[in-house]
């Protein structure tokens, strides 16, 4: 039997390997070689960090700090290359928790989930 981290490395490979991927992949590097795109896109990742740190401190989020954000959010949405990067994004995303439902299945149904009533 192979051992479970080969399998591990299996998965990461397929997962390089995936169209999810290689979407994701080609629509961040034409953001990256794009300087407006590329500052757009680092702002709108900074306002992101900086608004996950604050709720993970316990800190108060502003007004004024939830407004900016919703700015940059808007403004990134509204730019072709930086949409396609964040869909591509979302694709890779629902594969990735699909594979983590299924790799957590033998725990759920070890542990049951406690979401749903037991029968």
């Amino acid at each position: 039997m192979a051992n479970i981290y080969d399998h591990a490395y299996d998965l990461e490979k397929a997962i390089r390997n995936s169209e999810e991927f290689t979407g994701l992949k080609e629509a961040y590097e034409a953001v990256m070689s794009e300087e407006s795109a590329k500052k757009m896109f680092e702002d709108f990742r900074q306002t992101q960090v900086t608004l996950q740190q604050k709720q993970m401190q316990g800190e108060e989020i502003s007004e004024e700090e939830v407004e900016q954000a919703r700015q940059v959010v808007e403004l990134v949405q509204q730019h072709p290359q930086i949409s396609k990067l964040m869909e591509e994004e979302q694709r890779l995303n629902t594969v990735i928790n699909d594979v983590s439902k299924i790799i957590t299945k033998p725990l759920e149904e070890l542990y049951g989930n406690p979401e749903e009533p037991q029968q």
